[in-house]
């Protein structure tokens, strides 16, 4: 099993200038089995850590579960090509609690989910829209912009991972009244960033997730608009984009979706009564048409140098 980070020796080249050998940190990535009742329901591209979260929170996004309680345990299995007595850590399997009924396997996702995509192995398109057990639009929290503003700067200064790495998404669960981090969780794949963070909720018995708002550190897909709206969360919020179909999803859950999120800005794509401004004396509405956001803030694969050359 890699651990959530791993050391590699590489040659850092500057056209024109120096080259030096150094050691590089990568993030870690691993294969997750996800198991119900010991048959295998997924496998996912992961950073390894926080297993269980993801694997509720996964299943809190299928529609398996709604609450923690309803997750009776989990154990990890030794998985095929294993050593006698050796344990990958790499396949989970989850024990749904007495009276709660084991997911579909006609729905099961039958290919691998990669760190890049979440939807890849749904066995068919229905099976891509799932109903939440959770009533998002009566959700009559509000919050300051300037606050909504500020959150990825917050979510950024809470990942120590990517900070070492510059190879992980993130994401972050803030109560909307105060803007305080309630819990923050980073992995190659951004959907199972969002898992983990589900999961973590579900287990502190948090669901649905009134009054909080889900920053991404990326742009806001379907998926994890699904994910969001599977776990009551009443407010997305995320740096870059939204795609038509997650804010299609988002008018029709009542979930209020926020875009390209860089302090001082942000977009509002759906819900916007709940994203509420100080009052400014002689301040209006700007009328933009066909505006692209994007040449606003930059793009999200601009990096910043994170490390010196080695000597």
């Amino acid at each position: 099993m890699t651990r959530v980070t791993a050391r590699r020796r590489v040659r850092r080249v500057t056209v024109g200038g120096r080259t030096a050998r150094r050691e590089d940190l990568l993030a870690g990535e691993e294969p997750l089995e996800i198991r119900v009742g010991g048959r295998s329901y997924a496998v996912t591209m992961r950073t390894p850590g926080h297993d269980v979260e993801l694997a509720t929170g996964f299943l809190v996004s299928e529609g398996v579960v709604t609450d923690g309680a309803q997750v009776a345990g989990a154990r990890y299995c030794a998985g095929a090509g294993a050593a006698p007595g050796e344990n990958t850590y790499n396949v989970l399997d989850v024990a749904l609690a007495a009276g709660v009924r084991p997911p579909d396997p006609a729905l099961a996702r039958e290919f691998f989910t990669s760190s890049a995509c979440g939807l890849c192995g749904k066995a068919s398109i229905d099976a891509v829209f799932t109903r939440s057990a959770f009533d998002v639009a009566g959700d009559d929290v509000r919050v300051d912009a300037a606050l909504l503003a500020a959150l990825p700067g917050r979510l950024r200064a809470a990942q120590d991972v990517f900070a070492r790495t510059g190879g992980l998404h993130a994401a972050g669960l803030f109560d909307a009244a105060t803007g305080e981090a309630l819990v923050v969780r980073e992995d190659v794949g951004r959907h199972n960033a969002v898992d983990k963070v589900v999961g973590w909720a579900a287990a502190a018995g948090m669901l649905p997730l009134r009054g909080t708002v889900l920053v991404v550190s990326g742009r806001a897909s379907f998926e994890l608009t699904q994910k969001a709206v599977m776990a009551g969360v009443p407010v997305l919020a995320a740096v870059s984009a939204p795609s038509s179909l997650a804010a299609e999803l988002a008018d029709s859950a009542g979930l209020t979706l926020v875009g390209f999120v860089r302090d001082p800005t942000l977009v509002v794509y759906s819900g916007d009564h709940r994203v509420v401004e100080q009052a400014d004396e002689g301040r209006g509405d700007a009328h933009e048409h066909g505006h692209d956001h994007r040449h606003d803030h930059g793009h999200d694969d601009a990096r910043r140098d994170r490390r010196g050359d080695a000597a």
